[in-house]
């Protein structure tokens, strides 16, 4: 795809017009009514013996109405590389984060402990997937939820980016990039993950893969609530937490009979016995947005950075395989 001058100072200019510089804070106080939920691995079992656990089926039956629908003849490589991201034919799959599952459940054995794990958007406190996305449509609401407007969303993947799981993941055909091909005649799409359920959050309903769980492994409730009670579980089983404090907090918290250090480390054995690229670690990443000079660079070249992403330059992760 041949990218012009007159093509490219088109685009520049609508993605400087549409750019918005995040505000950068490291930290910052969640709001004291939003929500947290908590992830008990004790009872957990991956809904064995069910065709899939159930929590993946109620979130794929009941938000199946989000989901993308790309058209064929809107796929477009992302310039210069010779791919995009195209999950449409790939919508059965469970095992990982795609458009089209926003929920999965790892299994893993540590030990005596086989342990399932419930894997979603963690709707971190401090969401740097927020903060730096180039066009400001990443949004934290006051329940708690990290959301994506997908009506503005033009796929630059910086949220999968910065994202320390990986979670956000991008569908190529969809979205507002379509209705520029004159200006924009390169791949984009529109990013898709777990918002929480944040509609139903907003008229005192419960997210589906909560309401779905038979063994009441999650639960749901102010945070301060849901913090207690994680610190009162882990004191029970003399476990261990996570989501507390791993990338400057987050509003989701698992609560395990077995260190998460160990977790982590059998699910990276268990990758590299298995190849299996999609594996999404229990790892402790640092918090990105501690990294404030290299944030302040990074308002400089914002315009710049908003130009690239809007021509399919910039966001790069690879999604642990090639889509076309």
């Amino acid at each position: 795809m041949k990218i012009t001058r007159r093509t490219f100072l088109k685009g520049s200019a609508m993605a400087g017009a549409m750019t918005v510089l995040p505000k950068v804070d490291a930290y910052a106080a969640p709001a004291p009514q939003s929500y947290a939920t908590l992830i008990d691995l004790t009872k957990c079992d991956g809904c064995a013996g069910q065709e899939s656990p159930l929590c993946v089926a109620a979130c794929r039956r009941e938000r199946a109405a989000s989901f993308p629908e790309p058209a064929q003849d809107q796929l477009r490589d992302y310039w210069p590389q010779k791919k995009h991201e195209d999950w449409s034919n790939k919508r059965h799959l469970t095992d990982r984060f795609t458009p089209y599952n926003w929920l999965f459940v790892q299994q893993v054995q540590v030990g005596e402990h086989v342990l399932s794990l419930p894997r979603r958007c963690m709707h971190c406190d401090n969401p740097p997937c927020v903060k730096l996305c180039p066009f400001g449509i990443n949004h934290k609401s006051e329940e708690g939820p990290v959301h994506i407007n997908q009506n503005l969303c033009l796929g630059g993947a910086k949220c999968r980016t910065v994202c320390p799981w990986s979670v956000p993941q991008r569908q190529a055909g969809v979205g507002l990039y379509t209705m520029w091909q004159e200006y924009l005649p390169v791949g984009g799409g529109v990013m898709y993950k777990c918002d929480l359920c944040k509609d139903e959050l907003a008229v005192g309903g419960t997210p589906h893969c909560i309401s779905a769980c038979p063994k009441d492994a999650m639960a749901i409730g102010k945070r301060e609530e849901i913090f207690s009670l994680a610190r009162q579980l882990k004191s029970d089983y003399n476990g261990d937490i996570y989501g507390l404090d791993e990338n400057g907090g987050t509003s989701t918290i698992y609560v395990s009979p077995v260190p998460f250090a160990e977790i982590d480390e059998a699910l990276q054995q268990q990758a590299q016995e298995t190849g299996n690229k999609q594996t999404v670690r229990l790892n402790n990443p640092e918090n990105m947005l501690d990294k404030q000079k290299g944030l302040a660079l990074l308002s400089l070249v914002a315009p710049v950075a908003g130009a690239a992403a809007a021509l399919g330059l910039t966001g790069r992760k690879d999604s642990g395989e090639d889509q076309r």
